[in-house]
């Protein structure tokens, strides 16, 4: 009987964990994020334009609740590579010199988790789709994600 019981708390142990890892996933598919810079012109113009669409999205302001490094992570998976959130813009990139560097991704991470100016903004996140900054292509493709999610 032992071996018997045994194997029903294994087995409801297993059960758990694949709940758990299932809601995880559940909920990072529907993750509805921004990251924003309150004293960005980009961010508060794109943000403006999509006003309705974005009611049910959580908003983190990047200088007041800085990244971490899990936040930094997710933006990895859904994007491909840090380098494609990293801000190029910014105007310490050109200040610090790492425009004439050839950086790697460790350095891209180093940066973004340095200063916030590093990060591309807005950064919208809607379930796996990850958008970064202002092209007008991407931001096209979001506001036709946002009306389809809109429209279930």
């Amino acid at each position: 009987m032992t071996g018997f019981f045994n194997n029903y708390l294994a087995f409801v142990r297993l059960y758990d964990f694949i709940k758990y890892v299932h809601l995880f996933s559940v909920n990072q598919l529907r993750m509805k994020k921004v990251y924003y810079l309150k004293t960005c012109d980009t961010s508060r113009r794109i943000i403006k334009e999509l006003d309705e669409l974005l009611n049910d999205f959580e908003f983190q302001e990047i200088k007041e609740q800085p990244l971490e490094v899990s936040q930094l992570e997710e933006m990895r998976e859904r994007s491909g590579s840090y380098e494609k959130i990293f801000s190029k813009r910014a105007k310490k990139y050109k200040e610090m010199g790492l425009k004439d560097m050839s950086l790697t991704e460790e350095d891209f991470t180093y940066y973004l988790l340095q200063h916030y100016t590093f990060l591309k903004r807005p950064v919208i996140i809607i379930g796996d789709h990850l958008f970064a900054g202002s092209n007008k292509k991407d931001l096209n493709k979001l506001r036709q994600i946002l009306k389809d999610e809109k429209e279930k």
